[in-house]
């Protein structure tokens, strides 16, 4: 067999195995979303260096949990989770340097407690409202005056 033809079979398996994982994450987000509640939510993993460590994702609420799944990932199951009883809201601001083009279009940065830990999520405008709303709308008996100064 010719080189030229071993080169054309390896490009085409290269080809075929990018068609697959293309396929492979549109059912992959799919199967996340058939029961509603996901949305773009963008997570800040590294923090060592300014504007830095930013991975896109998909959250999904899923009871008192918020489920965070990498964007590129075949994985079914979240990379992150966070429950409600432990999560608050802290701040909010807008992307500034290299946050721009790393995060969606349109999206705010949200700082938020979780336990003793500090965490930095990404979403949109009408996401963080349905953020807020999932955080005040917790069980009965939850404490109501936590993470309020």
């Amino acid at each position: 067999m010719p080189l030229w033809e071993w080169v054309l079979d390896i490009v085409g398996l290269a080809l075929l195995l990018a068609l697959l994982y293309g396929l492979g994450l549109i059912v992959r987000r799919r199967l996340l979303a058939r029961h509603g509640g996901t949305f773009e939510l963008s997570y800040r993993m590294r923090t060592t260096r300014s504007g830095r460590g930013w991975l896109l994702g998909i959250g999904r609420y899923s009871g008192d949990d918020l489920e965070w799944f990498r964007i590129f990932s075949l994985s079914p199951r979240p990379r992150s989770v966070w429950h409600r009883d432990r999560l608050a809201y802290a701040s909010r601001r807008e992307p500034a340097g290299a946050e721009e083009v790393s995060l969606y279009g349109g999206h705010v940065v949200v700082g938020c407690t979780y336990g003793d830990d500090q965490i930095e999520l990404a979403m949109s405008e009408a996401s963080l409202t349905g953020f807020q709303s999932w955080l005040e709308a917790g069980p009965p008996g939850a404490d109501w005056n936590r993470g309020r100064a």
